[in-house]
Protein backbone atom coordinates (compact mmCIF):
# COMPACT_ATOMS: atom_id res chain seq x y z
CA UNK A 1 0.00 0.00 0.00
CA UNK A 2 1.47 3.35 -1.01
CA UNK A 3 1.99 6.20 1.41
CA UNK A 4 -0.61 8.52 -0.22
CA UNK A 5 -3.16 5.70 -0.04
CA UNK A 6 -2.44 5.17 3.67
CA UNK A 7 -2.72 8.89 4.29
CA UNK A 8 -6.09 9.08 2.48
CA UNK A 9 -7.49 6.32 4.67
CA UNK A 10 -5.99 7.87 7.80
CA UNK A 11 -7.51 11.30 7.09
CA UNK A 12 -10.84 9.68 6.26
CA UNK A 13 -10.80 7.86 9.62
CA UNK A 14 -9.83 11.04 11.48
CA UNK A 15 -12.88 12.81 10.02
CA UNK A 16 -15.13 10.09 11.44
CA UNK A 17 -13.34 10.22 14.81
CA UNK A 18 -13.81 14.02 14.86
CA UNK A 19 -17.57 13.41 14.74
CA UNK A 20 -18.33 14.26 11.12
CA UNK A 21 -21.12 12.42 9.35
CA UNK A 22 -19.82 10.88 6.12
CA UNK A 23 -21.82 9.57 3.19
CA UNK A 24 -19.71 7.04 1.34
CA UNK A 25 -20.62 5.36 -1.93
CA UNK A 26 -19.72 1.66 -1.88
CA UNK A 27 -16.82 2.09 0.55
CA UNK A 28 -14.99 4.62 -1.64
CA UNK A 29 -12.69 6.62 0.66
CA UNK A 30 -11.48 8.82 -2.22
CA UNK A 31 -14.82 10.42 -3.06
CA UNK A 32 -17.52 11.03 -0.48
CA UNK A 33 -19.74 13.65 1.18
CA UNK A 34 -19.33 15.24 4.60
CA UNK A 35 -22.13 16.85 6.60
CA UNK A 36 -20.81 20.22 7.71
CA UNK A 37 -22.62 22.50 10.17
CA UNK A 38 -22.44 26.25 9.73
CA UNK A 39 -20.21 27.87 12.35
CA UNK A 40 -21.86 29.22 15.49
CA UNK A 41 -22.04 33.00 15.99
CA UNK A 42 -22.28 33.56 12.22
CA UNK A 43 -25.25 34.05 9.91
CA UNK A 44 -24.53 30.51 8.66
CA UNK A 45 -25.26 28.99 12.09
CA UNK A 46 -27.94 26.32 11.84
CA UNK A 47 -27.00 25.46 8.26
CA UNK A 48 -26.42 21.78 7.54
CA UNK A 49 -24.33 21.55 4.40
CA UNK A 50 -23.44 18.58 2.26
CA UNK A 51 -19.86 19.01 1.11
CA UNK A 52 -18.44 16.87 -1.67
CA UNK A 53 -14.84 15.74 -1.11
CA UNK A 54 -12.68 14.24 -3.81
CA UNK A 55 -9.17 13.08 -2.94
CA UNK A 56 -6.82 12.87 -5.92
CA UNK A 57 -4.43 9.95 -6.25
CA UNK A 58 -1.56 12.23 -5.18
CA UNK A 59 -3.29 13.36 -1.95
CA UNK A 60 -1.94 14.73 0.41
CA UNK A 61 0.68 16.15 -1.97
CA UNK A 62 -2.15 17.47 -4.13
CA UNK A 63 -5.08 19.35 -2.61
CA UNK A 64 -8.53 17.77 -2.28
CA UNK A 65 -11.48 18.89 -4.35
CA UNK A 66 -14.08 20.53 -2.08
CA UNK A 67 -17.55 21.73 -3.06
CA UNK A 68 -20.86 22.52 -1.40
CA UNK A 69 -24.08 20.96 -2.66
CA UNK A 70 -25.42 23.33 -5.30
CA UNK A 71 -28.16 25.77 -4.33
CA UNK A 72 -27.67 25.41 -0.57
CA UNK A 73 -25.29 28.25 0.30
CA UNK A 74 -25.14 31.95 -0.57
CA UNK A 75 -21.59 33.22 -0.16
CA UNK A 76 -19.25 35.43 -2.20
CA UNK A 77 -16.58 32.72 -2.38
CA UNK A 78 -18.82 29.75 -3.23
CA UNK A 79 -20.23 29.27 -6.72
CA UNK A 80 -23.98 28.93 -6.27
CA UNK A 81 -24.49 26.50 -9.16
CA UNK A 82 -21.46 24.23 -8.93
CA UNK A 83 -20.70 24.60 -5.20
CA UNK A 84 -17.00 25.22 -5.96
CA UNK A 85 -15.09 26.96 -3.21
CA UNK A 86 -12.59 29.80 -3.67
CA UNK A 87 -10.20 29.21 -0.80
CA UNK A 88 -6.48 29.96 -1.17
CA UNK A 89 -5.41 27.28 1.28
CA UNK A 90 -7.06 24.62 -0.89
CA UNK A 91 -6.47 26.11 -4.33
CA UNK A 92 -2.96 27.58 -3.97
CA UNK A 93 -1.15 27.12 -0.67
CA UNK A 94 -2.06 23.51 0.20
CA UNK A 95 0.67 21.42 1.85
CA UNK A 96 0.70 17.80 3.09
CA UNK A 97 0.79 19.20 6.63
CA UNK A 98 -2.92 20.02 6.28
CA UNK A 99 -5.59 17.37 6.67
CA UNK A 100 -9.29 16.95 5.97
CA UNK A 101 -10.03 17.73 9.61
CA UNK A 102 -8.27 21.10 9.13
CA UNK A 103 -10.61 21.85 6.22
CA UNK A 104 -13.77 21.20 8.23
CA UNK A 105 -12.60 22.42 11.64
CA UNK A 106 -10.72 25.54 10.50
CA UNK A 107 -10.68 26.51 6.81
CA UNK A 108 -14.39 26.29 5.94
CA UNK A 109 -15.54 27.93 9.21
CA UNK A 110 -13.08 30.78 8.55
CA UNK A 111 -14.37 31.15 4.99
CA UNK A 112 -17.96 31.44 6.19
CA UNK A 113 -17.01 33.79 9.03
CA UNK A 114 -14.86 36.10 6.90
CA UNK A 115 -16.06 36.27 3.27
CA UNK A 116 -13.70 37.83 0.75
CA UNK A 117 -15.88 39.83 -1.68
CA UNK A 118 -12.84 41.08 -3.61
CA UNK A 119 -12.21 37.58 -5.04
CA UNK A 120 -15.75 36.29 -5.68
CA UNK A 121 -17.12 33.16 -7.30
CA UNK A 122 -20.63 34.49 -6.72
CA UNK A 123 -20.63 38.13 -7.83
CA UNK A 124 -24.27 38.67 -6.75
CA UNK A 125 -23.42 37.59 -3.20
CA UNK A 126 -20.25 39.73 -3.19
CA UNK A 127 -22.11 42.80 -4.43
CA UNK A 128 -24.93 42.35 -1.92
CA UNK A 129 -22.43 41.75 0.91
CA UNK A 130 -20.75 45.08 0.13
CA UNK A 131 -23.85 47.18 -0.65
CA UNK A 132 -26.70 45.85 1.47
CA UNK A 133 -25.66 43.82 4.49
CA UNK A 134 -29.21 43.34 5.77
CA UNK A 135 -30.44 41.97 2.44
CA UNK A 136 -27.36 39.73 2.28
CA UNK A 137 -28.07 38.31 5.76
CA UNK A 138 -31.72 37.62 4.87
CA UNK A 139 -30.67 35.81 1.70
CA UNK A 140 -28.08 33.74 3.60
CA UNK A 141 -30.72 32.75 6.18
CA UNK A 142 -33.07 31.69 3.39
CA UNK A 143 -30.31 29.43 2.05
CA UNK A 144 -29.62 28.12 5.56
CA UNK A 145 -33.29 26.99 5.67
CA UNK A 146 -32.86 25.32 2.27
CA UNK A 147 -29.78 23.46 3.48
CA UNK A 148 -31.71 22.10 6.47
CA UNK A 149 -34.66 21.05 4.29
CA UNK A 150 -32.34 19.20 1.90
CA UNK A 151 -30.62 17.52 4.85
CA UNK A 152 -33.99 16.39 6.25
CA UNK A 153 -35.02 15.09 2.81
CA UNK A 154 -31.80 13.07 2.61
CA UNK A 155 -32.42 11.61 6.08
CA UNK A 156 -35.96 10.58 5.12
CA UNK A 157 -34.72 8.98 1.89
CA UNK A 158 -31.98 7.12 3.76
CA UNK A 159 -34.44 5.84 6.38
CA UNK A 160 -36.85 4.67 3.67
CA UNK A 161 -34.07 2.84 1.82
CA UNK A 162 -32.87 1.19 5.03
CA UNK A 163 -36.42 0.14 5.89
CA UNK A 164 -36.96 -1.33 2.41
CA UNK A 165 -33.60 -3.10 2.57
CA UNK A 166 -34.38 -4.61 5.97
CA UNK A 167 -37.80 -5.79 4.75
CA UNK A 168 -36.21 -7.33 1.68
CA UNK A 169 -33.61 -9.19 3.74
CA UNK A 170 -36.16 -11.21 5.70
CA UNK A 171 -38.63 -13.69 4.30
CA UNK A 172 -41.44 -12.49 6.53
CA UNK A 173 -42.03 -9.64 8.94
CA UNK A 174 -40.80 -10.28 12.48
CA UNK A 175 -44.35 -10.25 13.77
CA UNK A 176 -47.42 -10.78 11.64
CA UNK A 177 -50.54 -10.61 13.80
CA UNK A 178 -52.60 -12.52 11.24
CA UNK A 179 -50.30 -15.53 11.01
CA UNK A 180 -49.32 -15.41 14.68
CA UNK A 181 -52.85 -15.41 16.06
CA UNK A 182 -54.87 -17.27 13.45
CA UNK A 183 -54.59 -20.59 11.78
CA UNK A 184 -53.87 -20.17 8.11
CA UNK A 185 -54.94 -22.76 5.60
CA UNK A 186 -51.94 -23.62 3.47
CA UNK A 187 -52.59 -23.96 -0.26
CA UNK A 188 -50.31 -26.18 -2.29
CA UNK A 189 -48.85 -24.88 -5.55
CA UNK A 190 -50.67 -27.52 -7.59
CA UNK A 191 -54.03 -26.24 -6.31
CA UNK A 192 -53.23 -22.89 -7.97
CA UNK A 193 -52.14 -24.31 -11.33
CA UNK A 194 -53.94 -22.56 -14.15
CA UNK A 195 -55.73 -20.18 -11.78
CA UNK A 196 -53.82 -17.11 -13.02
CA UNK A 197 -53.65 -18.02 -16.72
Amino acid sequence: MSSPSMRRKSDFTKLIMAGYELDVNEGNTSEFHVTFHGPQDTIYAGGIYRVHVELPEQYPFASPGIGFESGTIFHPNVDEKSGSVCLDVINQTWTPMYSLVNIFDVFLPQLLTYPNPSDPLNSDAASMYLKNEKQYEEKVKDYVRRSVEKYQDRLRDKEEKEMLASQGSTDAPASDPFTDEHEVEMVCDEDLDGEFD
